[in-house]
């Protein structure tokens, strides 16, 4: 309860003085995770509290160790002794949370580039910056996103690679194939997002909500078919969903996102074709591309992942419908 000696003080510096025993940078992750509430309601980290109000945090579950290295097979596209770069396949975790410990991008990596096997010298490990259940991760993509993924193998890399996303130097591109054509054949779409008011796991557009965040994204329509289109998206920000929403926005979400389209597996049936097994069975959004400066030398690396399997099968039958 907020006494009358610290109404007016900012959300932050409230938490710094009743929760001493946890670091500021615990505690700015927290309001910035949602995990802060104010009256019942998320709240920023500058909110300015009044006398009586209830400020509650929710603590999260104690740390787990690190992921256990598994031999689980990767397509690298960029391997250096400071930094990697991994074509994600569809349906993975990149990091242990709830509900997947095992199976996750951490884990494999641990195995390729930490795990000692019969060489006498063990190999470059990863970077312990994001803590024991992140190794090596500088950022990240949804479990059912494919593409390309940069990896951090030590601690002045991390920093240096983080540096760049955080100063949005970074360039992203990503393939969608949206249920729906865009209007226009390039756009750009600037809306806020923030925590769904109602489903805790989806994101929305939200305005002048204490949760919502400033987000862009540009589009081109590279293909359009009936009912569909094939999008390359260059998000100038990196908001949770943030692809996935603004497509939705729009009014084209992208094809077979159970959040977002409502749809989470695509027959062929749905394009007039005749039955078979589903074309893809996850959201059709691949990050094809990722520009970023090699963490040593400095030089430009653009890096690029193939369009996987599914979404190729998805733009078969289209071009066929």
């Amino acid at each position: 309860m907020v006494q009358p000696e610290s109404a007016g003080l900012r959300l932050d510096a409230f938490l710094a003085r009743m929760i001493p025993a946890q670091s500021r940078s615990f505690l700015a992750r927290s309001i910035d995770q949602g995990k802060v509430r104010v009256d019942g309601v998320v709240a920023r980290a500058s909110v300015k509290l009044r006398a009586g109000s209830l400020v509650c945090l929710t603590v999260p579950e104690p740390p787990r160790a690190g992921p256990a290295a598994e031999a689980i097979p990767l397509e690298f596209l960029h391997l250096d002794d400071t930094m990697a770069a991994v074509n994600k396949p569809p349906g993975m975790v990149v990091h242990p949370a709830k509900g997947n410990w095992k199976g996750t991008l951490a884990g494999a990596l641990k195995w390729h580039l930490e795990h000692r096997g019969d060489d006498a010298s063990p190999p470059v490990g990863l970077s312990t910056v994001g803590g024991p259940t992140r190794p090596g991760i500088v950022h990240r993509l949804d479990r059912d996103t494919s593409g390309v993924i940069v990896v951090a193998r030590s601690e002045e890399a991390h920093h240096r690679l983080a540096k760049q996303f955080e100063r949005r130097t970074v360039e992203k591109f990503y393939l969608a194939v949206t249920q729906g054509q865009p209007s226009f054949d390039r756009d750009e779409i600037s809306a806020p997002i923030g925590i769904h008011p109602y489903q805790r796991e989806k994101m929305a557009v939200r305005r002048d909500h204490s949760t919502s965040r400033d987000a862009v994204t540009r589009y081109e329509v590279v293909e359009r078919f009936r009912g569909a289109a094939l999008v390359r998206v260059a998000p100038k920000t990196g908001r949770t969903h943030q692809i996935r929403v603004h497509l939705a926005h729009i009014g084209c979400p992208v094809l077979c996102d159970m959040l977002y389209s409502g749809r989470s597996v695509i027959e062929p049936t749905l394009f007039g074709l005749p039955p078979g097994p589903p074309l893809i069975e996850r959201q059709a959004l691949h990050a094809a591309s990722l520009a970023i400066d090699h963490p040593t030398t400095g030089a430009r690396l653009t890096l690029a992942a193939p369009l996987p399997a599914d979404m190729e099968r998805v733009l078969a039958a289209l071009r066929r419908a």
